[in-house]
């Protein structure tokens, strides 16, 4: 039996934000015009039900009282995507990696190219903080929602901007 679906969208410092459950545990998050978005009939059925925990959690996040996310994920990828994505959620709130310093960190330092695109196909941004991986200069290197809003993110998180 395939897994049941379910969505909302909840509302965001950035936007509209689109939560996706599969059988009641958070499988994405999507910004709206995200790249690498699945199709909108992919989400399910429309149903705030499992999302409670999920938009707590945002919010005091974007309140700046929550710098740790606690919630159960399925995150949907290859195993090389899932091991990127669990490293993601061990950099500090706050700071910031390079791919580099991701690839070296998964025992693979010349891998990090496959962790730029593990890591652009991240299907929970924010909870699990995608954001956070920076290019080897120091400078901003793509994200699915944008440039600025991925600039926004390590703003609020240094402190040095409100939502």
């Amino acid at each position: 039996m395939p897994p049941r679906k379910q969505h909302t969208v909840t509302d965001s410092p950035y936007g509209a934000l689109t939560l996706v459950a599969e059988d009641g545990v958070l499988c994405g998050l999507y910004m709206t015009d995200q790249r690498h978005r699945p199709p909108e009939e992919s989400f399910g059925t429309a149903d705030d039900g499992p999302f409670a925990q999920v938009e707590e959690q945002l919010a005091a996040y974007f309140a700046g009282e929550l710098k740790d996310f606690t919630l159960d994920l399925r995150l949907n990828g290859t195993p090389f995507q899932r091991t990127v994505w669990d490293q993601l959620r061990r950099i500090p709130y706050g700071q910031t990696r390079t791919y580099g310093e991701l690839a070296a960190a998964l025992g693979k330092p010349a891998a990090s190219r496959a962790v730029g695109l593990a890591n652009g196909r991240n299907p929970v941004g924010i909870v699990v903080p995608c954001h956070r991986v920076i290019g080897a200069s120091g400078g901003l290197t793509g994200y699915g929602g944008g440039l600025e809003r991925k600039q926004r993110l390590l703003d609020f998180e240094r402190g040095s901007a409100l939502f």
